[in-house]
């Protein structure tokens, strides 16, 4: 007659023994952050943007209305430097950014350039994606804040060399209408000549200088878990 065999441990009449019973749990969701887009007016942010396929804010809604007296003026001219920081209300955009980080929605601005003016409001709904991508010439401004706020995914500054940049941006400001084309071609040859000034700034500020096809694959790694790759991390 042969010895019973011993019942497997943890294992009584088939059930499992509830003191080694451990429950399956799904993982935390990954918290959704920012991708900070930036790089000189014309560099190709929105087309970047729009490539990607991830949610889009855009910073440009945040503009200061043109009337605000806060304004900036170009040294020695009577033209709003549209290209200073101080045009732009920095404390607005991030509070949409932080928003949209905790709970997938916000309500934001909608600018007419044409008419330096805020138009209207609407609501942005993304969901719980791992990243979604703010996209403007000052969002090297507010990288310091949103990584102090823990939503920083990554912060990307687009150069495609003066010349370039200024066709692109004079031939889409034309079309779009934005300012007059006296204005338009003052503002040109002054970012021409400023714009690796330009994007030194903004790569002091945080943003990590890369071209088109970089940018798309640091967009793709954040889009994956939230997150920039580590081997090339903005500082």
């Amino acid at each position: 007659m042969t010895r019973a065999s011993k019942p497997t441990r943890g294992v009584v009449d088939g059930a499992g023994d509830a003191s080694h019973w451990c429950p399956v749990t799904s993982p935390p969701p990954i918290p959704t952050r920012v991708v900070l887009l930036c790089g000189p007016s014309g560099s190709g942010k929105s087309l970047l943007a729009a490539r990607c396929g991830l949610p889009v804010l855009r910073l440009d809604d945040f503009y200061k209305e043109g009337d605000d007296p806060t304004l900036p003026l170009v040294a020695g001219s009577s033209d709003i430097d549209w290209d200073h920081p101080l045009s732009w209300d920095a404390e607005a955009a991030v509070a949409a950014i932080v928003e949209l980080c905790g709970t997938g929605r916000t309500n934001v601005p909608v600018y007419d350039i044409s008419l330096s003016a805020r138009t209207g409001e609407e609501e942005i709904a993304i969901g719980r994606p791992p990243a979604f991508i703010a996209e403007g010439i000052f969002a090297a401004e507010i990288v310091n804040r949103c990584r102090e706020l823990g939503v920083l995914a990554d912060a990307l500054c687009l150069s495609r060399g003066p010349v370039t940049t200024f066709r692109r941006r004079f031939l889409r400001d034309l079309k779009e209408g934005r300012k007059s084309v006296p204005f338009l071609l003052r503002r040109g040859w002054r970012l021409m000549r400023a714009e690796r000034s330009i994007v030194a700034r903004q790569t002091a500020l945080g943003a990590y200088a890369c071209d088109r096809d970089e940018a798309l694959a640091r967009l793709a790694a954040a889009a994956s878990d939230g997150r920039a790759p580590t081997a090339r991390t903005a500082v």
